[in-house]
């Protein structure tokens, strides 16, 4: 299609202007796939998938559609008073960036991981559990109690929880790169700029 329209292909490397101490870009390779990256201060997150060019425009595309990224390990109802929730992960560190909201009805509580995982609530009951990874803020996971009665439910980290996932994902083609929103901040106006044989 690029060539019968004779519309330049905008494979090539494009990286984030402008923005202090964040790394970020995408990788246009010449077979319609992509690879992205970005990096600030935390573990790097990465994306695949493939690309296309329509109308001055680039849309992205992760190859598959996101999983969950939380597995329930197990659910029960323990003796006591409270609710809690586990994060089983063999990181300590990641197992800490992980909040959760508890919802009653119209009551919600929320409450922060510890050490070992564990996230402590005063309310009994919940209709839902809403996870929350630091790191992701742009990812919710809703987890639907099926049954009421429980209060105490562990779920694992899945390795997807750090990937970035791209739907129909679209930059606006400039005469020096990309302009339009970034994967992890839909709010803003960003620009890339493509990378030349004396920039690489």
């Amino acid at each position: 299609m690029q060539a019968q329209t004779k519309t330049p292909s905008a494979a090539g490397e494009y990286y984030l202007e402008g923005v202090m101490e964040t790394a970020s870009g995408f990788k246009l390779n010449p077979d319609s796939s992509f690879e992205f990256f970005f990096s600030y201060g935390a573990p790097d997150r990465e994306g695949s998938g493939l690309w296309k060019q329509e109308n001055g425009q680039v849309i992205f595309n992760s190859f598959q559609k996101p999983g969950q990224d939380y597995s329930l390990v197990q659910s029960e109802k323990q003796a006591g008073e409270g609710f809690t929730v586990k994060i089983s992960d063999a990181n300590e560190h990641l197992r800490k960036m992980v909040k959760a909201i508890i919802t009653k009805g119209t009551t919600q509580e929320q409450a922060a991981a510890d050490a070992a995982g564990i996230l402590n609530f005063n309310t009994a009951l919940a209709d839902t559990i809403t996870l929350l990874f630091e790191y992701c803020p742009e990812k919710k996971f809703v987890f639907v109690v099926p049954d009421t009665t429980h209060n105490y439910f562990e779920f694992k980290l899945e390795p997807s929880v750090m990937d970035v996932m791209f739907d129909d994902f679209q930059l606006q083609l400039t005469s020096t790169g990309f302009s339009g929103a970034h994967p992890l901040d839909l709010t803003k106006e960003f620009t890339y700029k493509k990378a030349t044989p004396e920039t690489k």
